[in-house]
């Protein structure tokens, strides 16, 4: 499945468990959202700018196009309209443009986001400098056609190379299975790259790429003065947006298997289905039980049952991927071929036997032992911190989140853990995808 991180709620495991983190937080005018954190530690500055900008915003028959359309951002930019007449840029002037003032641009496209990264630094020459460039890239993108071609056969190669691999095949099977038509199963395909045009980047630009939706996170060597007026910088470029049209419903998935043939000396297992948005009351019982689950490494009860007791596999996990709509659950796993039903009968049981009984009282104690314990070790730098406060921005999340999160693991009981468990997951409401042993290719 398409990630922006492969388990988005780990970059919300965050700060020391004793240590307030001030994340100041307003408005623009033009609607904008801002998020900031003072840090005098080291003289640089980390900026994010995110918007509705995912992978679900793309059209039916032209999934990966919010993905080119972001990629396409710093391939060229347009002459500017302001009184300094900007002028237009080719993609390596843009290259050399930041990498001349020791800047660095990231970007990327998850599910529900899209948008740049900049790490700077925070002397005002070489910060002015690289934050104009930014927001010419976020509002004056050229998308020359040429590019736009060869990044197009570049995509459609390595879809090519990716569906011959089964870990990839079961990934993207797994979408569909659990999301069905949901805009989050779909999946990039050769023909739907194909299918898009520099229009199409032009217009998702236009409608995505907003004043009035855009998130702004930054961390550094900055007042908030400055902050503020960076933050006005980046988007006064950028139209305001029309209401973005809703998002179908996701809807609950039935027990479902599909089994998918392939000639790898192992069978890729898959099990899980839509079970958490962001912001559900539910995630802390969730990210406490599935630590006993599947979450917690070689302590796991999958992890003991699956490799340790009956060796049928290297690594077994689980995890819960909360998005804007309900992300999904899943267990996943590698095991010979001629051990598949029997890898497979043991997770399920293993789930079936930790819904019904629920967590011991020491598995819990040790869950929270690990959580707490590893919490000031998760965000180390800036540019974790700024990956936290940009998720926090966009989903609307309280900005006392991670002050609060290790309060909030430890208030996590045996039979809260039962009860999101039971709200959120059940075995008769769960897809599996296998690609390698399945006989004869099935669904059923």
């Amino acid at each position: 499945m398409k990630r922006l991180l492969i388990v988005a709620w780990v970059v919300l495991f965050a700060i020391p468990a004793h240590a307030a983190l001030k994340i100041q937080a307003w408005n623009l005018d033009n609607g904008a959202r801002v998020l900031f954190v003072e840090s005098r530690s080291i003289p640089m500055v980390d900026i994010s700018v995110e918007f509705d900008a995912g992978s679900r915003r793309d059209p039916d028959n032209k999934t990966g196009l919010a993905s080119l359309t972001n990629a396409m951002l710093a391939r060229g930019l347009r002459a500017g309209t302001s009184p300094d007449q900007e002028p237009a840029m080719t993609e390596a002037q843009i290259s050399d443009g930041f990498a001349d003032i020791a800047a660095q641009r990231t970007g990327g496209v998850g599910e529900d986001r899209g948008g740049l990264a900049l790490r700077t630094l925070s002397s005002t020459a070489e910060r002015d400098a690289a934050v104009l460039l930014l927001a010419r890239l976020l509002a004056q993108p050229s998308f020359p056609a040429e590019l736009l071609a060869r990044d197009k056969a570049r995509t459609i190669a390595s879809l090519k190379e990716d569906l011959t691999k089964p870990e990839v095949i079961a990934s993207r099977a797994f979408s569909r299975a659990i999301y069905g038509t949901h805009p989050y199963g779909r999946e990039a395909t050769v023909e739907s790259v194909d299918a898009i045009t520099r229009d199409d980047l032009v217009a998702f630009h236009r409608q995505y790429y907003v004043a009035n939706r855009a998130v702004i996170a930054m961390i550094g060597d900055i007042s908030r003065n400055q902050a503020d007026a960076i933050a006005r910088q980046l988007t006064a470029r950028l139209p305001q947006g029309e209401p973005l049209p809703p998002l179908p419903e996701v809807a609950q998935v039935q027990a479902k298997e599909e089994r998918i043939a392939h000639p790898a000396s192992q069978s890729h297992i898959f099990v899980g289905a839509p079970a958490l948005s962001r912001g559900d009351p539910d995630f802390f019982p969730l990210t406490v039980g599935n630590y006993v689950l599947g979450g917690g490494g070689f302590v796991s009860r999958l992890m003991q049952e699956v490799r340790e007791k009956r060796g049928l596999s290297y690594s077994v996990y689980s995890y819960f991927n909360p998005l804007a709509q309900p992300g999904p659950f899943q267990i996943g796993l590698q095991t010979s071929r001629s051990q598949t039903d029997q890898a497979l009968k043991v997770v399920r049981e293993t789930v079936a036997d930790f819904l019904r009984n629920g967590v011991t009282e020491k598995e819990l104690q040790a869950a929270k032992d690990n959580l707490i314990g590893g919490f000031p070790l998760r965000i180390d730098n800036n540019r974790k911190i700024l990956a936290n406060i940009a998720v926090i921005g966009f989903y609307g999340m309280p900005l006392d989140y991670l002050d609060t999160w290790t309060d909030k693991v430890a208030k996590v009981t045996r039979a809260d853990i039962q009860a999101a468990f039971q709200r959120k997951v059940a075995v008769d409401r769960m897809a599996t995808v296998i690609v390698g042993n399945a006989g004869d290719t099935t669904t059923k």
